[in-house]
């Protein structure tokens, strides 16, 4: 690949928050490149409008939660939706002025597209199921069409935003709702990688069309079936992924077929491969530990046939070079000469005659996994004589720097051990976000802030920091450290009492929820609005600290604080 080659068809798509960027792309069949854009997390006007409260995505005039579609030069191509009098270009600052139209744009109202799929067979205009993660409560499959509006941030799902109940019909002609939806009380908190079935799959009649999808948080795959009148039924198609996974989905070829290959992050990163087979499924394992003694035990009894047939012989090669050996146990015990490190190999054959594929594993006999340690975790302090020291770090503050060091040592004797690090942000103990990852004796971040005010609970919400550390031979070793946040309880009042605020893009009632968590420099932001109590209009005046602008950012202090926004009682 040419890197000189590179082109920029769009740019300076914005993210005020740091997230929600969407980010996949396809080509349709009908030429063009489809592209998502998330709404960026909280408003590109006003920083303060978060969450359900950041409406960029209901803005034409800017690229910020939509579905974009160009041609493979950038152009815009014939039938985009938004091409009027009223319209310009926005590829190359992410916007135009408020009165016109983005060209590009091809959907609206997404508020985390994070993956999208085509499918390969259907006829006439591309075929679009985006899958929109959610806030708090809906995660949404939708079909998406030229010029049509998906709800956010009105919406989420086919419920209308819970801080305005009541305020919206999301089945109402002017909105397209989605054409599947799970709430999060599921356990599954995350819609991300999805495909569609393509034809000639060789897998079974029941996954004609179908569509797949998975959730990042709990794990799973489920199908999507169509049904007469419209209508899909839900299906479990895998499940016990494990956390982070699958992230990406896609078919390719696998024998006379096709498989379904999907990247997951766990282990380190994997692409991994489910296909459909008659035959039998080869599956290994170590009794105990894949180190230590020089005779390992080896076990292939989860291996399975889908048919009525039995597993009657298991072929097994050790990988040092020692003839195989065929058993009708699955159990096998196996002494290597020397240390090292082994690939053994079982091949399964059932009463049919069908063999599997070899399945693996990795063995390391008369080996030791090396021993890692994180030496120290500290932050960098910044004192009044602008000198800088060190500071042990037992939790973390937004915005801080922070090192860790680390050492490792090899009982085997043998050198070098490589050391690697990978920093996570874990958000509700579901699902984490990566943050750094470095090689060598250290590693350094910075404290990140909250999803939002409904994750700052210190005992679900934590940084991270892993080393692990691997010998000469590929055994490795992972310790973790784990670093909680520096929270604050703030307090918020309004006079008269009882008045709304919004706090980090959701409303909040100063009667209901006198305090709110908070994480130490966190930029919390905080507007006042207008609104109505008791049939009478209340206009903001001014803050207790002397703020006297209605939406401002409080930068989360070390200790408790109280801020009560005063507000006038408008003529009626």
């Amino acid at each position: 690949m040419d890197e000189a080659s590179e082109e920029i068809l769009i740019d300076n798509i914005r993210s005020p928050n740091g997230n929600h960027n969407g980010g996949d792309l396809h080509f349709g069949s009908d030429g063009n490149l489809y592209v998502s854009v998330g709404d960026g997390g909280c408003d590109y006007a006003e920083k303060t409008r978060c969450q359900y409260e950041n409406d960029a995505s209901r803005d034409r005039h800017v690229l910020l939660g939509k579905i974009l579609r160009i041609t493979p030069d950038g152009s815009i191509p014939e039938g985009n939706p938004y091409t009027g009098p009223d319209s310009a270009r926005c590829n190359t600052n992410g916007s135009t002025p408020s009165a016109n139209n983005c060209q590009e744009t091809y959907a609206s109202g997404f508020r985390n597209p994070f993956r999208f799929a085509i499918d390969p067979d259907a006829a006439g205009a591309p075929k679009l199921f985006v899958n929109d993660v959610g806030g708090q409560r809906w995660e949404e499959v939708d079909n998406v069409r030229a010029g049509e509006d998906y709800g956010w941030n009105i919406c989420e799902g086919h419920a209308d935003n819970p801080y305005r109940a009541g305020s919206t019909d999301c089945d109402g002609a002017q909105l397209t709702g989605p054409i599947h939806q799970y709430n999060h009380n599921t356990g599954c908190e995350s819609v991300t990688a999805g495909t569609f079935v393509p034809d000639g799959t060789n897998w079974p009649a029941k996954y004609k069309d179908a569509y797949l999808f998975g959730d990042f948080v709990c794990g799973k795959m489920f199908s999507l079936t169509p049904k007469s009148g419209g209508d899909f039924e839900k299906e479990i198609f895998a499940g016990g992924l494990r956390l982070r996974s699958p992230v990406a989905m896609d078919f390719g070829p696998y024998k006379n077929g096709q498989a379904l290959y999907y990247a997951t992050f766990e282990d380190g990163g994997m692409i991994r491969r489910i296909a459909f087979t008659d035959g039998p499924s080869a599956e290994v394992e170590t009794v105990g530990n894949n180190y230590g003694p020089l005779t390992m035990a080896f076990d292939a009894s989860k291996s399975t046939t889908p048919s009525s047939n039995e597993i009657v012989e298991y072929v097994w090669d050790f990988g040092d070079g020692k003839p195989r050996e065929t058993t009708s146990d699955p159990a096998v015990g196996h002494t290597y000469d020397q240390r090292g490190k082994y690939t053994a190999t079982v091949t399964v054959r059932d009463s049919a005659g069908n063999v599997s594929d070899p399945a693996k594993i990795d063995v390391f006999p008369g080996d030791e996994p090396p021993a890692p340690t994180i030496d120290g975790l500290t932050e960098a302090q910044i004192q009044p004589a602008e000198a800088q020291a060190q500071a042990e770090a037992d939790a973390f503050r937004v915005g801080a720097d922070y090192t860790a060091t680390g050492s490792a040592t090899d009982p085997d004797g043998d050198a070098p051990v490589e050391m690697t690090w990978e920093v996570v942000q874990r958000h509700d103990n579901n699902h984490e976000h990566p943050l750094e990852n470095a090689t060598g004796g250290s590693v350094s971040f910075s404290g990140p802030k909250p999803e939002g005010l409904y994750s700052t609970n210190p005992d679900e919400n934590s940084v991270e920091v892993r080393l692990t550390a691997t010998d000469a031979l590929g055994l490795s070793k992972t310790v973790i450290r784990r670093l909680p946040p520096r929270t604050t309880e703030l307090a918020f009042k309004t006079v008269p009492a009882g008045l709304r605020l919004n706090i980090a893009g959701e409303r909040v009632s100063t009667s209901q929820t006198p305090t709110v968590t908070s994480w130490e420099g966190y930029e919390l932001n905080v507007f006042a609005p207008r609104q109505r109590k008791d049939g009478r209009i209340y206009a903001f005046q001014s803050w207790s600290d002397g703020g006297t602008a209605a939406g401002r950012v409080i930068e989360t202090p070390e200790e408790p604080t109280e801020y009560t926004a005063t507000y006038r009682k408008l003529r009626r």
